[in-house]
């Protein structure tokens, strides 16, 4: 008969190894640690990120999708988040009083009250809609401390070159649920790209965000975490999609 063709395998699990105790470099906190000063000492920040997402396709192979945002925030309790592309262009303001996330393309908006800091609001945003936001590592108040209470192991790679000619430490962290690689500026702590994995996600698929485009303490316009236009779109409620 025929050769038949084989269905191709499932995706395995990834192979995880992970010390009994934590195993933590003091040079990779000092890179860390250093980052986390430089973001959160930062008034305002804007700065473009470049997300890279991986899906199977219909081999089972990975295909990437890019999606590219431009971030301004002003500490403690602003955030504008323009998404262009790829995929349908979005909006997302917060004021410090409410959260507004717009669909041009339909002229949809969904409007909620929101909590008083960018921290609160972030968790707030995903719990009741699903919304997240590859850098939010990078925009909450504190980020070492957002890391470093789960953190199983971390350590130093090396150093490159190769990002923007920019010359940056890279540094991996992992705790019981992902690993991620950091490539941090060598001379200004900024996070330049970050590459996760998670450890419990079939395909063990990555995850990366480039940086660039990094404004500290820019002059950021009145105004400029609101919209009008968006304000007067149709309403829809504040929700997970589906």
């Amino acid at each position: 008969p025929p050769a038949q063709a084989q269905p191709a395998p499932g995706p395995m699990p990834p192979v995880v190894y992970l010390p009994d105790k934590p195993e933590i470099e003091p040079r990779a906190v000092e890179i860390l640690q250093a980052m986390s000063h430089r973001l959160a000492s930062a008034k305002t920040l804007s700065f473009t990120s470049v997300a890279t997402y991986e899906s199977p396709a219909r081999t089972g192979q990975p295909l990437a999708y890019l999606v590219k945002s431009e971030i301004a925030l002003e500490r403690p309790d602003k955030l504008r988040v323009i998404t262009p592309g790829d995929g349908p262009a979005s909006e997302f303001y917060y004021d410090g009083k409410t959260v507004m996330a717009y669909t041009p393309s339909a002229d949809m908006v969904a409007v909620a009250q929101a909590p008083p800091t960018i921290d609160e609001m972030l968790h707030a945003a995903y719990h009741y809609a699903a919304i997240y936001f590859p850098f939010t590592d990078v925009i909450v108040a504190d980020p070492w401390a957002d890391l470093s209470q789960r953190l199983r192991l971390a350590f130093v790679v090396g150093r490159s070159v190769v990002l923007d000619d920019i010359k940056t430490d890279i540094v991996v962290i992992a705790d019981d649920n992902a690993q991620a690689q950091i490539w941090v500026g060598a001379e200004d702590h900024l996070p330049r790209m970050i590459r996760a994995t998670f450890f419990n996600e079939p395909g063990n698929f990555r995850h990366t965000a480039v940086f660039s485009d990094w404004r500290i303490n820019p002059k950021i316009p009145a105004g400029a975490f609101t919209s009008k236009k968006a304000a007067q779109a149709k309403h829809i409620p504040f929700a997970p999609p589906g």
